[in-house]
Formats: structure tokens, C-alpha cells, sequence
């Protein structure tokens, strides 16, 4: 059956989705037509297709156990001189993910992987392009603003042609908690 790279993310909702990919497309970057604007849980990896299965039923466990949180984009970043990246910086939901993507690549499951930098949720905008169109994006989007309430994740496939497709949504279990269980006790990801 072969291997296949796979991600897991937040998307972007409409219309901030499209509208980041196509400012990410206007500043020069190749690939932002082929990628979905997204807040990364699990950056590309490469499994064994037969592995998909478990991998599903990993994720659909990790969504049970959280509830939508608040999302809210606010500004810029950069990643520049280790990595040549602008983003928009999420400035609310950023512990939400954190606990997320620790979920995602628990030890026990089947996508355990180290990461190259620590985790540091964000939404890339301009990606290995020219200094200036980096500078660029960065000041254009300077003052950006989104917000939306997070419901799931999705679990994500790399096509041969370099695409990035949804192959499966993942909603979160419940978005009503008894207000005695504390975060321990429900087993579900903090606010904030």
C-alpha cells in the first residue's frame, strides 16, 4: 500500500481562509494554492497508508475528549532567521492548540513524532519567498484580524501533486461541560 504525508490542523474558517491564502499567493508563495489555511496540530508525516485506520480512530479520540474554544488571529510574526517564515499570530486559543497538538502526537498513539521547533501555533502567510515580499506580507498584515469559535480539526493528505486534501473532519466531542468537572476530571482541553 505504500506510504503517505499527512497533517493535522485547524482550518481557517470562511472568509478569512481565503482571503490569507490569497493575500499568501499575492506576496509570491508557490505552494498557497496547494495548502489550506490552517493552524498546524501535526506538521507533514509521512505513515504507512495501512496505518490510516488507527490513525483516524486516534484523532476521532482526541476530538471526543475537547470542546470548541475561541480563536482569534491578531498581527504578525516571524520565524526569520531559523526558518523563513511571516505569520499571523494567534492571539487567543493558542493554549487550546498547544494541548491539542500534544494530544495529536501523544507517545501512546499512532503519529508520535518529536518536532523539529517547539510547538508555536500560528497561520503562515509567506513561506520561503523573497526577503522583500517577507517584509511585505509582514507589515501589510500588520493589523490583521480574525476571530471564530474552534469546533474540530481536520486530518489532511499531501497528493502526489503537492496539494494538501481534508480527508476527514474531526468535531469536537461536546461544547457543554458540567460546571463541577474541573479540566482533570473531563479529560478536555483548557480555555483560553
Amino acid at each position: 500500500m505504500g506510504t503517505v504525508t499527512i497533517g493535522v490542523s485547524i482550518a481557517v474558517p470562511e472568509p478569512h481562509g481565503s482571503r490569507l491564502q490569497q493575500l499568501r499567493a499575492g506576496f509570491g508563495d508557490a505552494a498557497a494554492h496547494g495548502i489550506p489555511t490552517h493552524v498546524t496540530l501535526l506538521p507533514p508525516t509521512e505513515v504507512d497508508a495501512a496505518a490510516l485506520p488507527a490513525i483516524e480512530a486516534h484523532l476521532a479520540e482526541v476530538a471526543a475528549a475537547g470542546r470548541s474554544f475561541p480563536m482569534r488571529l491578531s498581527g504578525t510574526g516571524t520565524f526569520r532567521p531559523l526558518s523563513p517564515v511571516v505569520y499571523v499570530q494567534v492571539v487567543e486559543g493558542a493554549e487550546a492548540c498547544t494541548w491539542l497538538q500534544k494530544q495529536v502526537r501523544d507517545a501512546s498513539g499512532p503519529v508520535a513524532r518529536d518536532l523539529q521547533f517547539p510547538y508555536h501555533p500560528h497561520v503562515t502567510v509567506a513561506h520561503g519567498i523573497e526577503e522583500a515580499a517577507m517584509d511585505r506580507a509582514f507589515t501589510e498584515l500588520s493589523g490583521y484580524e480574525a476571530d471564530w469559535p474552534c469546533t474540530g480539526f481536520a486530518l489532511y493528505e499531501q497528493g502526489p501533486d503537492g496539494v494538501w486534501r481534508k480527508l476527514r473532519e474531526f468535531p469536537f466531542g461536546s461544547t457543554v461541560v458540567p460546571p463541577q468537572a474541573g479540566p482533570a476530571e473531563r479529560g478536555s482541553l483548557p480555555t483560553g
